[in-house]
This record gives structure tokens, sequence and C-alpha cells, in this order.
């Protein structure tokens, strides 16, 4: 099977004081996180601030980053829109960029049908042949892609090689692995349903928390796939509070706010995002020196 990665780090998007994409940190930032236990990295995607990005941006983005890690590890593109044709261009244009593989979230807004996301996903697989990841998160789309029409979109566009499942949903995770065995492979969208995803057969994680804990997520993988289901449980309840404390508010205000504080400064929030309240980011740091992220 190819090495998709199993702790896929759905990275941030570094700006500069005046709000203008910072390549050069975008590079610096990959580097970190593969030396940290990455082993996949997701480029533009929701953390990314990919709404805000325009496609001269993603390219450059796209650039800095397969330059600085992409013969380490997978580099995955989003690509995915709420219109198709738009979502083709994209995804034909991070193909020709090098990109190892295209990240295509459920169309947002639009609220298509099941047939309407399968003929969206199935054209655009069609348009590259590059793998495609599916990113199903109905708390963002408003729409929720069901385990039987992803079984028939991989049955139709054989390039779709995994799922990001951020529904939720562990029997629907359960349900996609029964009607999709590996190779496929299913991801948690979600930090904190990492180790469950695992138990019903999933195979790692694209991760907000990896910005911070990376080995540590490293770490828990490895021991689960070991037999080591104690360790691995060890692990997951003590970082339980932060993975629930980088949702306290929108992703990535959380993450980007922590990176400063230990030592890698991404920059700010492009609008509509913005800082976080004063007494939630006060409870943050407090959590991250509980959890030794932080000296005291």
């Amino acid at each position: 099977m190819a090495d998709y990665g199993s702790v896929i780090t759905a990275m941030v998007t570094p700006f500069d004081s005046e709000g203008r994409l910072d390549v050069a940190r975008a590079g610096a930032l990959a580097r970190r996180l593969v030396d940290a236990g990455s082993d996949g990295i997701v480029v533009a995607g929701t953390t990314g601030e990919s709404p805000t990005l325009t496609e001269d941006e993603r390219a450059a983005l796209l650039a800095a980053v397969l330059d600085a890690v992409g013969d380490r590890v997978f580099v995955w593109m989003g690509t995915g829109t709420n219109d198709t044709a738009t979502s083709i261009r994209l995804s034909r244009a991070a193909e020709h960029q090098g990109a190892h593989g295209v990240m295509l979230v459920a169309p947002y807004y639009n609220k298509p049908p099941q047939a309407g996301m399968l003929a969206h996903f199935r054209a655009v697989a069609e348009a590259t042949s590059l793998p495609v990841m599916i990113y199903n998160v109905p708390g963002r789309t408003a729409s929720n892609l069901e385990p039987a029409t992803l079984a028939r979109l991989v049955e139709q566009a054989p390039n779709v090689v995994a799922v990001k499942e951020a529904s939720g949903n562990l029997d629907q995770v359960g349900e996609v692995r029964r009607l999709l065995p590996r190779p496929f492979r299913v991801y948690s969208g979600d930090d904190s349903l990492l180790l469950p995803i695992l138990a019903v057969g999933g195979d790692g994680v694209v991760s907000v928390a990896s910005h911070l804990v990376a080995r540590e997520l490293r770490q828990l993988v490895d021991a689960f796939r070991a037999g080591r289901v104690d360790e691995a449980a060890a692990i997951h309840l003590r970082l339980l509070p932060l993975f629930k404390g980088l949702f306290w508010t929108a992703n990535p205000i959380p993450v980007k706010t922590a990176l400063r504080w230990v030592d890698f400064d991404a920059g700010g929030f492009r609008p509509p995002l913005v800082e976080m309240p004063v007494e939630m980011a006060g409870r943050l740091r407090r959590l991250l020196v509980e959890l030794e992220l932080l000296p005291a």
C-alpha cells in the first residue's frame, strides 16, 4: 500500500504582519511538523484558512511545502469547493504543480443530495490522476456523505483512496470501514476521536493538535498498532483536554494562538476570523502549562 501517512497535519497558513502569505514561514512550519512526527501534510485545508486564499497564494503555499518536505512525506492539497468546475480546475492545477494527492471537502452551503455529491466527487476524481481523499464534515458543510454513497464513489472512481471522517459518528465510521476494507484509508477528522476510530479499523488522523503534540500522536498510533492499547489510551486521555481546547472557538484560532506561545509565530488571521477573547486565551495558556507544553 502507498504510504499516505497516519499522523497527517492539516497545516495552518502563516501570514506576515501585513496579513500577506509568508511562504518562508510555511516551509519552516512544514519542516518543523515533519521533524516532530507528522508523516503527512494537508495544505490549504480549512485549518489553513483556505476560504481566504487566492489561487496564486494556494500555488505559492503548495510550492513552499513541496520544496520543504515533499521528498519526506505525502503532501495533500485541499482543492475541494462547493462548485464542481472550480474544484476540477484547482485539482488539475495541484497535479500540474506536483501535489501528491488532493483532498476534496463535501460541497458546502448548497447542500447537494447524495446523488449530487456522488456526481461532484466522481467528476473531480476523474479529472485528475492523483490519489483523492474525501473530507466529510457535516458540521461545516451542512451535508453528510453517507457510507453507501462513498462506497459507490470508490467503485466508480478508484483513485478515491481515503476519507477524512469528521461526522463525529462512530457508527458511521464503522460502516465506512465495513463497506470499504483496506487498502482504502479511513482517517479521523477529529483528534479526540483518533483512538476510537483506530479501534473500529481506522488508519490515523488528519490532525490539528499535531502542530503541538505530533510526537505524542505518533506514539499513540504506534502503541495501538503494536497492541499496547492501555498505553495508547493513556496518551489519549492525557491529551483529551488539549483536543477539546483547540476547538473552544473556530479552528484555527486556538492552534495558531498556541503556536505563537511555543515559539513559532504563524501570524494572525484573515477576516472573518479574529483573535481569541482574552479570558479564553488565558484558559488555553493554562492548559498548555498543565500539559507541560509551556513553562509555568
